[in-house]
């Protein structure tokens, strides 16, 4: 599952996503189109968390997803 998908899952837009985060849309936009993950504090990633209601395993995934998908460039 990667940032997208765990986006849609949320329900929310990522005008949404990156407005409950304070991050730029371009930011939440570089996560779903696979260019790099969520760079945070720890706090950062609680948050994250919860706007994107997953779990720490999901974001890991994600970040996986990532990888592999850089790889194959």
């Amino acid at each position: 599952m990667n940032m997208k998908e765990l986006r849609v899952r949320s329900g929310k837009r990522a005008e949404e996503i990156a407005a409950e985060l304070g991050v730029a849309m371009s930011t939440v936009r570089n996560w779903e189109q696979l260019k790099n993950m969520p760079r945070m504090t720890p706090k950062g990633m609680k948050s994250l968390m919860k706007v994107y209601q997953c779990t720490f395993e999901e974001l890991i995934e994600a970040e996986i997803e990532m990888e592999v998908a850089n790889v194959k460039c």
